[in-house]
């Protein structure tokens, strides 16, 4: 049982770091508009965050992808301010750096984050599926890429680990702190031979991408995916569906706080990937997937369970589990389930005020995310994945804009962040 030294309840400031997506927005104006105080850390000025009314104030500190060590030294210092209350992680190195120096925080504020070998069950895949399998949850069939699968089948091939560093990796030193490569699409053109080269993609649909070249032997197939993912990656079942749903929950010591579902209507491509468009839900049988993998866990904080349907049996499978805020936070937020403020609460010492509930069946969109869904629809040619009719997808995000006319970014009342955003979006196709 984990035990917490810090006792600062009144506190009322938050720290956030500050990313390219809605999360860190969702916090802050969930938090400023109860009065809690929030104070943005980021790498870069361009982070939307700092353009929002309710950041109160703004810190530029190290990229945790260039010095690790003096990010989680720049946190510390502000955690040791008497006002501050908790941070929250919004990405993998947050939770990773937060976790493994968990007694350097712990004195200073509270930490609602699992503890790192926890932690490490869930970041590394090999250690996450065989959770699952002992918690009774349907996985795909997933090993480590020691030799080439049956050509007769379907595959993925994704990192093993979500986050490296030297926790994970004798490799690398503790300021070290890479994002690992995206998931690649296994083809075949035989069971050994001339296998065309696999491309990049995101999440479970991999994109069609190839740079055109093949290998002859199983030996060089292998070891030229543990060359471009610095590792020895794991090959995965592939789950022809992007029937995509997560399951998003908050838990205290072992115990459920608060849960929500969402489904993925669309993603950044027509093959799935992070949510452009999305719909809250409730089915019983998500529910009781991600609460016995998160309960077998003994989990602490936040996470979301991705899970895809397979189509063939109903079973929802386990993809992954991000133990941070999700993405698509600012959705989850406008059904009711304000998981930032749920979060400030469980920090500070206040669980039994969470009064959670939310409401089902309707949708928000990222809009940088619809535009790169009918981007994909024109440009990309998906492996196995049907592409939809160019007008019908056209129609459709027109249709759900007008139906369901909730926005990640765009707020009435702090508009900023979205100028920004989209300032960075229209910047990032000019490079």
């Amino acid at each position: 049982m984990e035990t917490t030294p810090w006792n600062g309840t009144g506190n009322r400031t938050v720290v956030v770091p500050g990313i390219n997506a809605p999360s860190t927005v969702a916090c802050l104006r969930s938090l400023g508009r109860r009065g809690i105080r929030t104070i943005v850390v980021s790498s870069e000025e361009t982070t939307p965050a700092f353009r929002s009314r309710y950041c109160d104030e703004s810190v530029l500190v190290p990229s945790p992808h260039d010095d690790l060590v003096a990010y989680k030294e720049a946190l510390r210092s502000l955690a040791m301010r008497p006002d501050v209350c908790t941070i929250v992680p919004v990405r993998e190195p947050d939770v990773y750096v937060l976790s493994r120096y968990r007694d350097e925080f712990r004195e200073h504020v509270a930490t609602p984050w699992p503890q790192f070998d926890t932690l490490a069950r869930v970041q590394d895949r090999v250690r996450l599926f065989e959770a699952a399998e002992s918690a009774g949850v349907s996985v795909p069939e997933t090993t480590l890429f020691t030799a080439l699968p049956d050509a007769d089948r379907e595959w993925i091939v994704k990192p093993r680990y979500s986050i490296l560093g030297d926790a994970y990796l004798d490799r690398y030193t503790p300021e070290t702190c890479v994002a690992p490569p995206s998931t690649r699409y296994l083809e075949f053109e035989s069971a050994l031979a001339s296998a065309p080269a696999v491309g990049s993609g995101t999440g479970a649909a991999p994109s069609a991408e190839s740079d055109g070249g093949t290998v002859s032997t199983t030996t060089d197939l292998t070891e030229r995916l543990r060359s471009e993912m610095h590792h020895v990656p794991v090959v995965q079942q592939y789950i022809p569906t992007t029937d995509e749903y997560g399951f998003f929950a908050l838990y205290d010591r072992g115990e459920p706080v608060a849960t929500f579902q969402h489904r993925q209507r669309r993603g950044w491509s027509y093959a799935g990937g992070p949510s452009a468009y999305r719909e809250s839900t409730r089915i019983p049988a998500l529910e009781n997937a991600g609460r016995a993998l998160l309960d077998h866990l003994d989990w602490h904080g936040l996470a979301m369970v991705e899970f895809l349907r397979d189509e063939s049996t109903g079973e929802f499978k386990l993809m992954e589990v991000n133990p941070r805020f999700w993405s698509s936070l600012p959705f989850t937020v406008q059904t009711g389930a304000d998981f930032p403020y749920y979060y400030w609460l469980l920090a500070s010492g206040q669980r039994s005020r969470i009064d959670h509930d939310y409401r089902s069946d309707i949708g928000g969109h990222l809009l940088r995310g619809e535009l790169l869904y009918l981007h994909s629809v024109l440009v990309d040619d998906v492996p196995l994945v049907e592409k939809p009719d160019v007008t019908d997808a056209l129609a459709d995000v027109v249709r759900s804009l007008v139906d369901q006319p909730r926005f990640d970014y765009l707020s009435r009342d702090d508009p900023l962040p979205f100028v920004r955003d989209l300032v960075n979006t229209i910047g990032e196709i000019r490079d």
